[in-house]
């Protein structure tokens, strides 16, 4: 099944709805106890989704309402995660362009909620804080099921969906501090969507398309298959320490092709569009301002 927060032109409240092809089920006309969001849904387990995917099917096949997503604006493909979860130099190309060592052990950091933001945004960045503003496409992971020391040939079984994540990041103020996420969570600063798509519908995560257009060039195009570390070595790694909770975001890394390395470098600009797009999950685009 696909997912999405979608809001009606004039509001700023977002519904959960099931998607159909280019068409929105919401599923608070459906059901009169529906999930308020994703992050519900997944709350009440295994038993609540199974419930909602016969509901959905059966109202589409009966003829309920559906709303063109066209005439839709999106917020977060996640709300509310638990955590948000980044793994850094997770593609060989991607490391060696930015001049980052391949550690024996993943590198981890969090991104902070504020920074979540929808397909068709426009966020913005001061000028007088960033000039070096770089775009990231990543495959994002969302936790199913409480996911706790778990092996790396369980460790897929604990995923609920897939979204395309667009990891912005301030690069000049990444290589000013120690850590990595105060310049990847400027508000809007970590665009998903358009869609959660169920593991079911997207089978092997290690073979996926990535790539990345700025104003209709394109800088990134990979497989996701180019990871040093896989979805399953990803998520049994941080079950190790602790328990990831049902909601909870992966962003999996970003492929080579980055601006920063570009000669010379390309970086998001007053009235750039970046597009990210991932094979069976769609195209998220984001719009760029300077304030």
């Amino acid at each position: 099944m696909k997912f999405a927060h979608l809001r009606v032109d004039g509001s700023s409240v977002p519904r959960l709805a099931v998607i159909f092809d280019d068409a929105a089920l919401f599923l608070d006309d459906v059901i009169a106890d529906a999930p308020q969001d994703l992050q519900d849904l997944l709350e009440q387990g295994d038993s609540a989704y199974e419930r909602i995917r016969a509901i959905s099917l059966d109202a589409v096949s009966n003829g309920a309402a559906l709303t063109p997503v066209d005439d839709l604006r999106h917020s977060s493909a996640v709300l509310r995660p638990p955590q948000i979860i980044a793994i850094g130099a997770n593609y060989a190309a991607h490391s060696s362009e930015l001049s980052l060592r391949l550690e024996t052990a993943a590198t981890v950091f969090s991104l902070w909620p504020n920074s979540l933001t929808g397909h068709g945004s426009t966020i913005t960045w001061p000028r007088d804080l960033t000039t070096q503003v770089d775009y990231e496409a990543e495959l994002g992971v969302i936790i199913g099921r409480p996911a706790r020391n778990v092996s790396v040939a369980d460790a897929l079984d604990y995923v609920f969906g897939y979204t395309a994540v667009n990891d912005i990041t301030a690069r000049d103020l990444q290589f000013s501090e120690a850590q990595w996420s105060r310049c990847k969570s400027f508000d809007g600063f970590t665009p998903t969507g358009p869609l959660v798509v169920t593991a079911d519908e997207i089978g092997d995560p290690q073979n996926l398309w990535l790539t990345t257009h700025v104003d209709g060039r394109i800088l990134q195009d990979a497989s996701s298959g180019d990871m040093v570390r896989t979805v399953a070595e990803i998520i049994s790694y941080l079950s190790k320490t602790s328990t990831l909770m049902p909601g909870t975001l992966i962003s999996t890394g970003s492929p080579g092709g980055a601006g920063y390395s570009r000669k010379p470098p390309i970086f998001l600009r007053e009235g750039s569009t970046v597009t990210i797009s991932i094979d069976k999950i769609g195209m998220l685009t984001t719009h760029c301002r300077e304030i």
